[in-house]
C-alpha cells in the first residue's frame, strides 16, 4: 500500500479520493493555524510564539511530519502531494534539508508556488505594495496573528454564505479576488463549511514574507533588513533557497486561470527544478487556485491524472 502525505490545511477532496482508492493518506498541518496552536514552551498569547513563517515549516515541520509518518507505517518512502504553501515549503525543505529528497517517490505539486513576480492575486500584491507600514502599524498594536479563526465567523458564514442567501455572492467574491474568477467550478452549497474552516490564521510574518517574494521577484529567506540580515544570514540580503537541491521527482499541476501561481512563474519552476517528469496544465481555463482542493469536477479534471502518476511511480514506469 502507498503511503501519501497531503501539504495542505484546507477540506480536500482528493484526499478522500486516495483514501476510497486503498491509500494510506496522511493530511499535513502547520503551525499558528487554529489545530495548531500549542507549543512545549511557548505561550501562543505571546509575541514570541508566532515569529516564524513558511521558512519554520518547511526547515522543521513538514521533515517531523514525514518522518512521524514513515517511523510508524515502517516504509522508507512516501508520495508527497502539496497545494500552494504546501508545495512551497516543500521546495523548502528539499533545499534546506536535502537529505529529505530521498524519501519521497514523487512529489505533486498543484498550484505551485515559489516564484510570484506575475502574481495577479489583489491580496497579494496589496500586501506586498503596503508591506513596510502594514508591518509597523501591526507590530505597534502587538497584533501576530493574521485572520485568526472564530467562533464568530464561523457563525457569520453560516448565515452569509448559505444556499439562497442573498448576500452568498459576497463569500464567492471574497475568495475570487484572491485566487481568481470561476463560478462554474465553485460548490456554493460548501461555501459555510469552507468558511468555517478557512481562513484558520496564520502568523503577520508569514503574511509579510510572501510580500517580501512578491516584491523581490525572488524566492529566498525572510528579509529583515540589511544590519539584521548581515547579524542573521552574514550578507546584505536573505539568500535564496537553492532550488537545484530539489532532487526527488516532481510534477508540476498548473491552471490558467490561477492568480497566484501564474503561468510564467510555474514554467519558471519549471525550468529551474532538476528532476521534474512533467508539467501538467488542467484542460478548463477557468480552472483557479482554490479549484485545485475545492472544484465540482476536481477528480476529472485532475485527480485521475494524479492517481494515474502515482500508479506509473509504484510500477516503475515514471
Amino acid at each position: 500500500m502507498s503511503i501519501s502525505l497531503w501539504g495542505c490545511k484546507t477540506i480536500n477532496n482528493g484526499a478522500y479520493i486516495l483514501s476510497d482508492l486503498g491509500y494510506d493518506v496522511w493530511m499535513g498541518n502547520v503551525r499558528g493555524n487554529r489545530y495548531s496552536k500549542k507549543h512545549a514552551t511557548l505561550d501562543v498569547r505571546r509575541s514570541k510564539f508566532w515569529q516564524f513563517t513558511f521558512h519554520e515549516m518547511g526547515k522543521y515541520d513538514l521533515p517531523a511530519m514525514i518522518d512521524h509518518v514513515l517511523n510508524t507505517t515502517k516504509h522508507e518512502q512516501l508520495h508527497y502531494i502539496g497545494h500552494s504553501q504546501g508545495t512551497m515549503t516543500f521546495w523548502i525543505m528539499c533545499s534546506e534539508r536535502p537529505e529529505y529528497n530521498k524519501k519521497i517517490k514523487l512529489m505533486q505539486a498543484l498550484a505551485p508556488v515559489a516564484f510570484l513576480n506575475n502574481c495577479k492575486s489583489l491580496g497579494v500584491n496589496f500586501l506586498a505594495y503596503f508591506r513596510r507600514p502594514v508591518g509597523i502599524l501591526l507590530k505597534l498594536i502587538g497584533v501576530n496573528e493574521f485572520l485568526p479563526s472564530s467562533e464568530f465567523l464561523g457563525l457569520f458564514s453560516q448565515i452569509m454564505c448559505k444556499d439562497q442567501s442573498l448576500t452568498q455572492e459576497i463569500c464567492t467574491n471574497a475568495i475570487f479576488i484572491f485566487t481568481g474568477y470561476d463560478k462554474n467550478e465553485m460548490n456554493t452549497t460548501m461555501l459555510p463549511i469552507v468558511f468555517g474552516h478557512t481562513p484558520a490564521g496564520a502568523s503577520v510574518k508569514q503574511i509579510m514574507h510572501y510580500g517580501q517574494v512578491k516584491d523581490s521577484g525572488k524566492f529566498r529567506q525572510y528579509d529583515y533588513g540589511y544590519f539584521d540580515n548581515y547579524w542573521k544570514y552574514g550578507s546584505l540580503y536573505p539568500p535564496e533557497y537553492d532550488l537545484t537541491k530539489v532532487t526527488a521527482k516532481v510534477a508540476l499541476h498548473y491552471s490558467q486561470n490561477d492568480w497566484l501561481a501564474e503561468q510564467k512563474d510555474v514554467e519558471h519552476l519549471y525550468e529551474t527544478l532538476p528532476n521534474t517528469v512533467g508539467k501538467y496544465m488542467v484542460g478548463f481555463e477557468r480552472f483557479n487556485h482554490l479549484d485545485f482542493v475545492w472544484a465540482i469536477d476536481a477528480k476529472k479534471m485532475l485527480y485521475d491524472k494524479l492517481t494515474k502518476m502515482i500508479e506509473l511511480v509504484e510500477s516503475g514506469e515514471v
